[in-house]
């Protein structure tokens, strides 16, 4: 089979001279030169920041022609595969790779990336061969964000919620089958350093059939303390108080007393260890070293206090962060912050050459940031062409890539090509009350293309 890519005539992270539109600030007239009056802008990726970022182009320049190329068979990056399927209002994922551990047993069966986890349910090709045993009664996640919780609430949510989501028909299947019971959020930090967000914790809370587990020790001293701290924070670790030192009501004892499942917050704990099973063929347990907070505000970090605990478990989800990859050795990138060094989305050194969300400011932020972050990439893109700052002279632009692409003997696949699949997706959930059904297989895609 030939080798392919896919590209159309729209509108991302990486950009060269979907997302559902968004609203952006108003348009402020510009004129443009009759040099600038047609500028071909390539954007590699079709992630919300690409999107994002060609939308403010087009918006601004009417007559820019921006092309999008992705390495994968359909668009849309962590809009597509990045999100839960029971939270398709929320998108908060885009980088190429997950931060390993770097402890011992990290690589035993058992243990996974929460990209790769993720990825496995969303229906990401790469990671349909992931394969998860849920026959284990117990699983730790590692990392207090919203990804964390979002693992969590899909291991717990009775499947039957989940069949009118976008879940792969496999995932859905081996979530049927799932043995967990109980599931642990590891943080090396307390209650006012977690990363998740009130609505994703009042749905943990609220979760049917689960009940919250947490140790009021942990939360010590917090009444005086939370006083001080910014409202949105403030208000997250009162919800964290309460849920673990107030007496629920008659009916919510009632529902937590017939739950059959659970899930538990653990703080002041970092992993140290993945714990083998006695045949050595995939994990059992992970230790835990114990630890203290010290210093103050930001600088506050997490350091062992000598103590360690080992937590039973058959299965290991990491989600500590997110990096990004070099690109290539043509474009620069700082390898300690896993980002290409700009200004504003200015490539350093490079003219012409811009980036846009977490390959310009790092992972973090959801999808608002990124949206903000890449309409002022676009705008910082568009004030350099207005003032000539770009490079001058005749270009090819995509003419030259289609003919090396054939040189290649790559045959694209289309943005009408795109819409096919779409269209077969959504015919094939018809009549089960899910919108779309998730084509995962790439041959079974350029099958249906006829490619």
């Amino acid at each position: 089979m030939a080798p392919r890519c896919w590209r159309w005539w729209h509108w991302s992270a990486w950009l060269r001279t979907r997302s559902p539109p968004a609203r952006s600030t108003p348009s402020r007239s510009r004129h443009f030169s009759t040099q600038e009056k047609t500028p071909q802008i390539c954007v590699v990726g079709s992630g919300p920041a690409g999107f994002y970022t060609a939308q403010h182009l087009l918006k601004h320049h009417t007559q820019a022609r921006v092309d999008i190329y992705e390495k994968q068979l359909v668009p849309f990056g962590l809009v597509r595969f990045g999100v839960a399927p029971d939270h398709p209002e929320v998108k908060s994922y885009g980088a190429e790779d997950h931060q390993a551990l770097d402890i011992p047993g990290e690589e035993l069966p058992g243990v996974f990336s929460a990209r790769a986890f993720v990825g496995w349910y969303n229906g990401l090709p790469e990671n349909q061969g992931l394969s998860p045993d849920l026959s284990c009664d117990t699983a730790v996640i590692l990392g207090q964000g919203n990804v964390a919780l979002d693992m969590a609430r899909i291991l717990l949510t009775p499947p039957e919620h989940l069949e009118r989501t976008d879940i792969t028909k496999a995932a859905l299947g081996v979530l049927r089958q799932s043995q967990v019971k109980t599931v642990w959020i590891v943080g090396r930090r307390g209650p006012l350093q977690v990363a998740f967000t009130i609505k994703e914790l009042r749905e943990m809370i609220q979760l049917p059939g689960t009940r919250p587990i947490l140790d009021p020790e942990d939360f010590l001293g917090l009444q005086d303390r939370i006083k001080e701290i910014p409202r949105p924070r403030k208000r997250l670790t009162e919800l964290l108080l309460q849920t673990a030192t107030e007496k629920p009501r008659v009916e919510e004892a009632a529902r937590l007393a017939s739950a059959s499942r659970a899930w538990g917050l653990r703080f002041f704990r970092s992993p140290q260890q993945v714990l083998p099973s006695p045949d050595g063929r995939r994990v059992a347990g992970i230790r835990l070293a114990v630890t203290r907070l010290e210093g103050v505000g930001e600088a506050t970090r997490a350091v062992p206090t000598g103590d360690v605990e080992d937590l039973p478990c058959g299965l290991v989800l990491s989600s500590i962060g997110y990096k990004s990859h070099p690109i290539d050795p043509s474009v620069p990138f700082d390898f300690k912050l896993g980002v290409i060094p700009n200004m504003e989305g200015r490539v350093v050194d490079v003219p012409g050459l811009y980036c846009s969300g977490w390959v310009k400011r790092g992972p973090t932020g959801v999808i608002g940031t990124t949206m903000n972050d890449s309409f002022l990439t676009g705008q910082m893109l568009l004030q350099d062409l207005k003032a000539g700052l770009l490079p001058s002279g005749p270009r090819p632009g995509s003419v030259a890539i289609q003919a090396l692409l054939s040189s290649r003997g790559v045959r694209p696949v289309s943005f009408s090509d795109w819409e096919k699949l779409d269209a077969e997706e959504v015919a094939r959930a018809q009549g089960s009350g899910k919108p779309r059904e998730k084509l995962v297989d790439p041959q079974e895609m350029l099958r249906l293309l006829g490619h």
